[in-house]
């Protein structure tokens, strides 16, 4: 029996709504943004980036969430994996009896016709997808659509023959869903890279050939099956992992370019290499209102807030830590005191298991500007917490 899939939400939008503003609303994020994205208390002044926290996507997976629990109240609802990269939404609903596939205690679950499974907003990948059908599950779609720009991108690059280079985590769930969409194809082959430096090792190859022995053995993984460097490097078209750096992004598809142009000649250029701008609008505009706040005001620090494994906030973090001393914490808990902070080291590898350090003296003294920005998987609430603990400090008790 085919699945039933939602892609439009279950018509209980007004139905949730008021759960969804208690959980996640934030008065005091209001009214910093109705008083100019600042705020002053005593020697610390706040200043908060004009956009910042939830993006639409994930703002709709989380709903979507919520509807399918209101809408399906004695089934068993499942997610395949976290809805987005937010411990503080996971674990809400994990407390509304939304049982986790990637959880230990789930590896073993066997589905069927009875239940309900949730697709996070990062998708999944097209093996995934078939085998849920099989076994006929209720699904409710949340994948975001710039996840669904880049596969359309993908699919095409696969139907003409171009290899997708994708820039990206190799272990990332939406990576991983995106190079599914490349196999999906007879003809369809993938490569990842994390990186320039990756860019440049496949680059060099474009450029002067030889033995594709060395670069198989780097990417592993990163590959499609049955990848031959010499054949599947000759046509290449360019996609990303939406929350990538978008500045980072568009140099390694100029480098992809320009190697191409170096092997077979402009005339050529245009049969074998292919891009699209392919960097997610809000993980863009977060980016750039980051880089409009630390060129605005003088800042002493910069505080961003979000999951430690969710790639949009580490590369705030990465641009912020550029210009300012700059903290990646996951949630208000991690502002130990004035005098204690616990926080992501900046460039750690983006994984659930990478470790906290502490850092001591981190407020310096004085009046102090302080920015402020949160990823698009981050909630109000928790902005609003974290700026509610950092005021009390501004003003002596």
């Amino acid at each position: 029996m085919p699945s039933v899939v939602f892609r439009r939400g279950l018509d209980l939008k007004d139905a949730v709504a008021a759960d969804l503003a208690a959980a996640y609303h934030s008065r005091i994020v209001d009214e910093i943004r109705e008083s100019g994205f600042t705020r002053v208390t005593g020697r610390l002044t706040i200043h908060l980036a004009r956009e910042f926290g939830f993006c639409y996507g994930v703002d709709r997976a989380v709903d979507y969430a919520y509807q399918t629990r209101k809408r399906f109240p004695d089934k068993r609802v499942f997610l395949t994996g976290e809805i987005i990269h937010n411990p503080h939404v996971n674990d809400r609903l994990r407390a509304q009896q939304i049982r986790f596939l990637s959880d230990a205690a789930e590896r073993d679950t066997v589905l069927g016709p009875d239940d309900v499974v949730i697709l996070p907003a990062f998708g999944v990948s097209v093996g995934e997808l078939a085998r849920l059908s099989r076994e006929g599950c209720t699904l409710v779609d949340t994948t975001c659509g710039s996840v669904l720009n880049v596969w359309k991108n993908v699919r095409r690059y696969a139907q003409d023959g171009f290899t997708s280079i994708i820039h990206g985590k190799a272990d990332h769930e939406e990576t991983r869903a995106t190079a599914s969409q490349a196999t999906d194809f007879p003809s369809g082959h993938f490569l990842i890279v994390r990186d320039e430096a990756e860019a440049d090792l496949v680059c060099q190859f474009i450029r002067h050939g030889g033995d594709g022995g060395p670069l198989l053995a780097h990417f592993g993984g990163s590959l499609s099956p049955h990848f031959d460097p010499a054949r599947h490097l000759a046509r290449v078209g360019c996609a990303n992992q939406t929350t990538m750096l978008m500045s980072e992004s568009l140099r390694i598809g100029e480098m992809f370019r320009e190697a191409m142009r170096d092997r077979y000649g402009e005339a050529e250029l245009a049969a074998r290499f292919r891009a699209f701008d392919t960097i997610c609008s809000a993980t863009q505009e977060r980016q750039d209102a980051v880089i409009g706040l630390l060129g605005e005001h003088a800042l002493g620090l910069m505080v961003v807030i979000g999951g430690y494994n969710s790639s949009n906030t580490c590369n705030l973090a990465r641009i912020c830590a550029e210009r300012v001393p700059t903290f990646h914490i996951a949630d208000p808990a991690c502002l130990v005191s004035d005098l204690e902070i616990r926080h992501r080291p900046i460039g750690a590898p983006s994984t659930a298991a990478v470790s906290e350090v502490v850092t001591r003296q981190w407020l310096p003294a004085g009046p102090v500007g302080l920015g402020l920005t949160a990823g698009a998987s981050t909630p109000n609430n928790i902005v609003g917490q974290v700026i509610e603990r950092l005021s009390a400090w501004g003003t002596p008790g």
